[in-house]
């Protein structure tokens, strides 16, 4: 994991030393908006127009935040409209990298090496994180957005004017959208992010603190999905699948690589049959790949795991029965 520096690349991992061993997400840079005809809001948004075959998704099936992006795209009908590239699953000295001679992991734009180098493409002098999802605008030829909530709210309405997309799938409609918010930011900081504050502290009060939030959020999402079907009430929602995303890594990483072990989402019952559920939904399973997300986390984060093993276990089984049904 490292960072450019003024348009040069640094192999470099957190400095928690600053922060008292707690880890702190860096905010997203580019943060442009795009609309369906193109036109910028009050707030400045905008100016961005979603077209057929003008944007292209940078994505790692590892990554968490990536992975949104995707359950988005492939959930709206957006395939056809929006490229995608994949890099490889192991992030080590040179950052996110593709490999030309894969298929799978490769650049489809410009052939690049290496993901910083589509930052420096839009921004030569840029100093930052250089993470995934990145949306990229082949017209500008520029980063529209790196970040992921911007993305899939884009990905929900933006494109509805365009051939071929669910336009009956809303995953941020108006009436629950308070609701949505209040649940996504508490997800957010003590799940989302709360299992990359467990696993990446370098101080035990940082690291027990980040632990003790996580399983307090753990508890309340049980309690709430023993009694209803999803986090707002009865339609899945945004707020659901940028939940799922982190669980579906628990198990087979969090849980152990991060120390987040407690318990595991399977002895959680509601949670575990929630997570089972989404799973279900058609198109879902085919953005998940475990395989590729154990061995990133394992491989690529040697300060954590410094053999870069990779664990063969655990099993796990996302397709069976979820009994989710009664709380229709």
């Amino acid at each position: 994991m490292g960072l450019l520096v003024d348009g040069k690349w640094h192999d470099q991992w957190y400095d928690t030393d600053k922060t008292g061993g707690k880890f702190e997400r860096e905010a997203a840079r580019f943060r442009n908006w795009v609309t369906a005809d193109g036109s910028r809001g009050t707030a400045g948004e905008g100016g961005f127009k979603a077209e057929s075959g003008r944007y292209h998704l940078y994505v790692s099936l590892a990554c968490p935040w990536a992975h949104r992006t995707l359950i988005f795209r492939k959930l709206k009908g957006l395939e056809a409209h929006v490229s995608v590239s994949v890099v490889h699953p192991d992030m080590v000295e040179n950052g996110w990298e593709f490999r030309s001679g894969e298929d799978t992991h490769r650049d489809d734009l410009y052939d690049f090496r290496f993901m910083h180098q589509i930052y420096t493409r839009a921004a030569p002098a840029y100093s930052g994180r250089v993470t995934v999802p990145v949306l990229w605008d082949k017209y500008q030829q520029t980063i529209a957005s790196n970040e992921s909530a911007d993305i899939i709210r884009m990905f929900n309405s933006a494109f509805d004017n365009l051939e071929g997309v669910n336009t009956d799938l809303d995953l941020y409609p108006d009436a629950l959208r308070v609701e949505i918010e209040a649940v996504n930011e508490r997800v957010y900081n003590t799940v989302n992010n709360g299992v990359y504050k467990a696993g990446f502290a370098t101080v035990q009060e940082q690291y027990e603190e980040a632990y003790a939030e996580l399983f307090d959020s753990l508890d309340w999402l049980e309690s709430k999905l023993s009694d209803q079907r999803y986090l707002t009430g009865s339609r899945i929602t945004e707020a659901d699948w940028r939940l799922f995303t982190t669980l579906i890594r628990f198990d087979a990483v969090y849980y152990s690589h991060f120390k987040c072990n407690r318990q595991r989402i399977c002895d959680f019952p509601a949670l575990s049959g929630y997570l089972r559920e989404l799973y279900q939904v058609p198109g879902v399973a085919d953005t998940v790949d475990i395989d590729q997300i154990k061995r990133h986390y394992y491989v690529s984060q040697r300060t954590i795991n410094p053999t870069q093993v990779v664990p063969l276990g655990p099993l796990l089984d996302f397709t069976a029965p979820h009994g989710r049904n009664r709380l229709s």
